[in-house]
């Protein structure tokens, strides 16, 4: 018991230091306090101080020079330029990516390949001993966890979910959501929900291949718009759009978007639903990553803006708690009793030993605290595979600057084939996303997607070092 005292009490004092270097009151150069002025400071003892210290180095946020004291870690280099804004053609394309993402994804689950590729958080950043030990508990507690849960799904769940949807800028009830096998399931019934065979749905670009996925089993066509590497999808362009052709919906990824990391700035969101609601075209948004901010501040969603019930806003814990235990959900708005029917249609029930123990995590109120660090520990993440590309990538790439989120859009120079570069990294060892699985037009050839959800290690880097090495060459 003191032992666990004494990590909570080290990691409150690493907070207060984090948060204060991500608002910039102390920059990179700065000296930190001396152990003895923090512990008096703090009124802890130095080794409490020491600790902190030594966490705050393994996340890379803090140096340490020798006779001279800690200080908040330089960026040794200068930050390449952004990604190009995306320019896709204005053309409506079947998606047709399967085949190219099942290659990308084999790899996924060999321990012997450095996984770059797919875009889940490393176990040790996952609070995954109490969660485990939650089910157990509670497959005593509930023996009827082993029925099915019918839709709209687990009550204590849908509670939970609706009173973080304050903090999301929303007003719903429990009432509002229906429980998903994750995410994907929920875009994917929002978009059986909205749309037909032969539809026309506005996507950003790059987009997520799973949403890509999802639209090519539905028969669906992709409509890709130009993205800002910052803001996301251009809304004169979707405006343009909007006034020549009727489109079916337009699904977006507001906060951290995969694989650009962008975050659509609030106007735009109210902007973006109050456009659509003037044509009653409803807007699909994807808010998967927006727990995972590296500011201070949580973006609002769209679906805040919200008046006319277009707005399905799905969501899940796959990057934040748990990957395999398939948990999401979606409030759905006007489409909530169809997309009922399709939920018992498509997969009948959530699991419900896992929403139950998701459900008790969030009501414990430790969800808020395990977000903190594991925020900050992704953006310590993303600045060392930052770093490591300015190394060891060929001049001229270019790297996206997302401000959330756990993902990095590179583009690379012109002469590099992303495919090849796939090939090749896989006989070394590493797994990345090639950019043509970003498109429904193949585009993107010289751009990857990399996951920043890997703890940083000497294997880690190695495997930067390799990819790098072999970009040089192609290019």
């Amino acid at each position: 018991m003191a032992e666990a005292s004494r990590l909570r009490r080290y990691e409150q004092v690493a907070e207060r230091l984090a948060e204060a270097m991500a608002a910039g009151t102390l920059r990179p150069g700065d000296r930190l306090p001396s152990v003895r002025q923090l512990s008096l400071r703090e009124r802890v003892s130095i080794s409490t101080v020491l600790q902190a210290y030594l966490h705050l180095e393994s996340l890379g946020l803090v140096e340490t020079r020798p006779q001279s004291g800690h200080y908040v870690r330089r960026r040794e280099r200068p930050r390449p330029e952004e990604p190009r804004v995306s320019r896709p053609t204005s053309t409506a394309t079947p998606p047709g990516i399967s085949a190219l993402v099942a290659r990308v994804y084999r790899a996924a689950s060999d321990e012997r390949i450095v996984q770059l590729g797919a875009a889940v958080p490393a176990p040790e950043l996952l609070p995954g001993p109490r969660l485990h030990r939650d089910m157990v508990m509670l497959s005593r507690q509930r023996p009827d966890a082993i029925g099915y849960d019918m839709p709209p799904g687990c009550l204590e769940l849908r509670r939970q979910v609706a009173r973080r949807a304050l903090e999301w800028g929303c007003s719903l009830s429990a009432d509002d959501f229906i429980t998903t096998c994750g995410a994907t399931e929920a875009v994917y019934l929002s978009l059986a929900a909205v749309a037909r065979s032969g539809d026309t749905v506005v996507i950003e670009s790059p987009a997520y291949y799973g949403t890509l996925q999802a639209m090519e089993s539905l028969g669906l066509r992709a409509l890709e718009l130009p993205s800002h590497p910052r803001h996301g999808l251009e809304l004169d362009a979707l405006e343009a759009v909007l006034d020549k052709r009727r489109v079916a919906a337009v699904l977006v990824v507001p906060s951290f978007s995969n694989p650009l990391g962008a975050c659509m700035p609030e106007e735009n969101r109210a902007r973006l639903v109050a456009m659509l609601a003037r044509r009653e075209v409803p807007l699909i948004e994807d808010d998967i990553y927006g727990d995972l901010h590296h500011g201070l501040e949580r973006p609002r969603t769209c679906k805040s803006f919200d008046r006319a019930g277009l707005v399905l806003l799905c969501g899940s814990v796959s990057k934040t708690l748990a990957p395999g235990f398939r948990v999401g959900w979606v409030a759905p708005g006007r489409f909530q009793e169809r997309m009922e029917l399709l939920k018992f249609a498509h997969t009948t029930a959530t699991p419900t030993l896992p929403q139950l123990a998701v459900a008790r995590f969030l009501a414990s109120g430790g969800y808020d605290k395990h977000l903190r660090t594991l925020r900050r520990r992704l953006a310590s993440q993303v600045e060392r595979m930052t770093e490591a590309i300015c190394e060891h990538f060929p001049e001229g790439t270019r790297v996206s600057r997302p401000s959330g989120g756990s993902l990095l859009w590179v583009e690379l120079p012109p002469k590099v084939n992303t495919l090849v570069l796939h090939a090749r990294a896989l006989e070394a060892g590493i797994s990345i996303a090639p950019g043509p699985i970003f498109s429904a037009q193949a585009r993107y050839t010289n751009c990857i997607r990399l996951n920043c959800g890997q703890v940083w290690s000497p294997r880690l880097e190695a495997a930067m070092a390799t990819l790098g090495s072999l970009a040089r060459a192609l290019a």
